[in-house]
C-alpha cells in the first residue's frame, strides 16, 4: 500500500543496541525519555506482556495515542502501527538500529496517510517533531540507563 507522509530520522547514541531495544520494548520507560505523560498496557501481546500484538496505550497533554507492536527483531527493528488518536490511517513506525564501533545508529522511519486531505504537510510536521524528540531523548538517555536482561 502506498503511503502518502513519509518521516524519516536518523540520529546516534553511545549506547550499545541491547539496551536501547530494550528501552523500546519497555512502555513504562517511555515518559522518562520523551514528552509523553503516562504509558499503560492496554492488551498484552501473543507471547509476553509487550510482544507481537500487545497494544499499548501513551498519553500526551489531552491525546491519548494507542499503538500496536508490530514486529519485534532484538537490537535490530522495533515496529509498531497506530491505532487511533491522530487523524491518521496506515500509520507504521519502523525504528531500526545499527550497531557501530560507537555504539548504536537509531533510524526511527514512519509512514501514514492523513485522514484528512490537505492535512498531510501539518501532520507531517507534528509528527517528525514529535519522533526527532523521542530519538534524540532515546539516544541521550540509553547510555545512562540500566535494563534488566529478559
Amino acid at each position: 500500500m502506498v503511503h502518502g507522509q513519509y518521516i524519516n530520522i536518523q540520529v546516534h547514541t553511545h549506547a550499545k543496541a541491547d539496551v536501547v531495544y530494550a528501552l523500546l520494548r519497555d512502555g513504562a520507560s517511555w515518559p522518562t525519555w520523551t514528552s509523553i505523560d503516562s504509558f499503560e498496557l492496554e492488551r498484552a501481546g501473543e507471547r509476553e506482556p509487550e510482544g507481537v500484538g500487545a497494544i499499548r496505550i501513551f498519553r500526551w497533554g489531552k491525546v491519548a495515542g494507542r499503538d500496536q507492536l508490530a514486529e519485534l527483531l532484538p537490537d535490530r527493528r522495533f515496529s509498531y502501527l497506530h491505532l487511533s488518536g491522530l487523524p491518521v490511517r496506515d500509520y507504521r513506525a519502523d525504528v531500526d538500529l545499527e550497531p557501530n564501533a560507537e555504539g548504536t545508529r537509531i533510524r526511527w522511519h514512519v509512514s501514514f496517510s492523513p485522514k484528512v486531505p490537505g492535512t498531510g504537510w501539518l501532520l507531517r510536521w507534528g509528527i517528525t517533531r514529535f519522533v526527532t524528540q523521542c530519538a534524540r531523548g532515546l539516544a541521550a538517555y540509553a547510555p545512562t540507563a540500566t535494563v534488566d536482561e529478559p
